[in-house]
């Protein structure tokens, strides 16, 4: 009987155990799919973003200018001795586009005379040439634009300004010398020089000390100085005279209506200097000796253009000896000119053939008896020889009775100009008008010049 109870008492004990074990083993298991199922969810099931605030819409599609729309651009130079041609091509531009830039600008530009310039070419997203730019000069600016129907070209109008400017200088060494000093460039001395050509002798008369005065336009694109317009006025005061010249009707007088043009020239050409005066008495630099140098001779690189001093009718042209090529003028009131030593004769000139004052007659060389590139100028006076630097010449013809009312307002306005302290700030009233019919050139006289 008690064998019997100790042996329920166990089997009860051993079932209770048995369940216990179960029951952790469920636990246990339970656990572990809980965690499987939550790294299931966690990384496999969508996660859903936090609450925001909705988007702001995207902007509206702005419209691309041509400019905005260009994907390439090429700029390149020409040189002064290369082609556009060949400078597109060596930048890889199609041949196709070439052939539209030059056929465009044809009838625009002379690309025979033209000395080189800048570029800019512009190409689109599909692969298009959309613009070209092309400048020769400040003011010469070309443009090609593409449109609906094609290609077109035009000049591009560029704004300049005018403004009307007095320089003054004093000579110490030379003329150039006093313009550089001026703060002014080597081309107004000669265009200067050129004004007083028929009274002025810029070698012979020029001294240490002489004073000048200009008024001139300046012509300006933005803040950069282009060139030089019209001279009004000018004055020159040496040591033995003093002249003024103004413009009027593209020619100068001075204060009482003469003309400064002459018969002749002081010089038949733009020198720097004389390298031999006129002597009765010179050693030959060749054939040695005191020989008569009967003219002048004019220093000048070799191809200096040389002038005819005045209106004539060709003599003799061609080789003479010494003189090498020579070209001989003969002027009116028995007046004869002679030009040797010339590398080469101007085109169609020989005998018979009527020249104008100023005209190309040859060019500066070193034919015939000569130790270097000069001119050998001569004049003589009804068979005699005359010092061309001493001999005075018929003035031009005066200002007309019934223009000299017109000549006496503009002559008052630019001597006052002309002999005040007047800035170029000062100058931008407008010059009085001259008379219609005459011819200015460029800006007129009676434009308002201001800066």
């Amino acid at each position: 009987m008690n064998f019997e109870c100790k042996r329920l008492i166990r089997l009860r004990s051993q079932l209770k155990e048995g369940r216990r074990k179960r029951y952790r083993g469920v636990l246990l298991w339970g656990g572990v799919i809980s965690v499987v199922l939550i790294v299931v969810y966690a990384f496999l099931l969508p996660s859903k973003p936090p609450l925001s605030p909705p988007p702001p819409p995207p902007p509206e599609p702005v419209a691309q200018s041509a400019e905005e729309a260009e994907v390439h651009v090429i700029e390149g130079r020409v040189d002064e001795k290369g082609t556009l041609f060949k400078s597109l091509s060596g930048k890889k531009v199609p041949i196709q586009w070439i052939d539209i830039v030059v056929s465009n600008l044809k009838p625009l530009v002379n690309f025979r005379k033209s000395k080189g310039g800048t570029y800019r070419l512009v190409s689109n997203e599909k692969g298009e040439l959309v613009k070209f730019t092309y400048e020769t000069g400040p003011t010469d600016v070309y443009e090609i634009n593409k449109g609906p129907d094609g290609y077109t070209a035009q000049k591009v109008d560029v704004p300049v300004e005018t403004v009307l400017v007095k320089v003054a200088g004093e000579i110490r060494s030379s003329l150039f010398e006093a313009m550089d000093s001026a703060g002014e460039q080597d081309i107004l001395a000669v265009e200067f020089a050129e004004v007083l050509a028929w009274e002025v002798d810029f070698y012979k008369d020029v001294k240490e000390r002489d004073r000048f005065k200009i008024l001139v336009e300046k012509i300006y694109k933005g803040k950069e100085f282009i060139r030089y317009g019209l001279i009004h006025a000018v004055e020159y005061q040496g040591a033995e005279k003093a002249i003024k010249g103004i413009r009027y009707q593209d020619d100068f007088y001075d204060e009482k209506g003469n003309s400064l043009k002459k018969a002749f020239l002081k010089a038949p050409l733009r020198f720097n200097r004389i390298s031999s005066r006129f002597s009765l008495a010179r050693k030959h630099p060749i054939l040695g000796g005191l020989r008569p140098h009967l003219g002048t001779d004019y220093a000048a690189p070799m191809g200096t253009p040389v002038w005819a001093v005045g209106d004539g009718v060709i003599v003799s042209s061609g080789w003479n000896g010494g003189y090498g090529n020579q070209v001989v003028l003969r002027h009116a009131n028995g007046y004869t000119t002679y030009y040797g030593h010339l590398s080469r004769i101007g085109p169609g000139l020989r005998a018979g053939v009527r020249v104008n004052q100023k005209q190309i007659v040859g060019y500066v060389g070193s034919t015939g008896l000569s130790t270097g590139p000069h001119l050998d100028y001569r004049l003589a006076k009804d068979g005699k020889f005359r010092n061309p630097l001493k001999e005075s010449s018929p003035a031009g013809a005066p200002i007309a009775k019934k223009e000299w009312e017109t000549f006496q307002k503009i002559r008052d306005d630019r001597l006052n100009r002309l002999e005040g302290d007047a800035s170029a700030d000062s100058l931008r009233d407008s010059l009085p008008s001259e008379k219609e019919g005459g011819k200015t050139g460029g800006t007129t006289a009676g434009s308002a010049l201001s800066r």
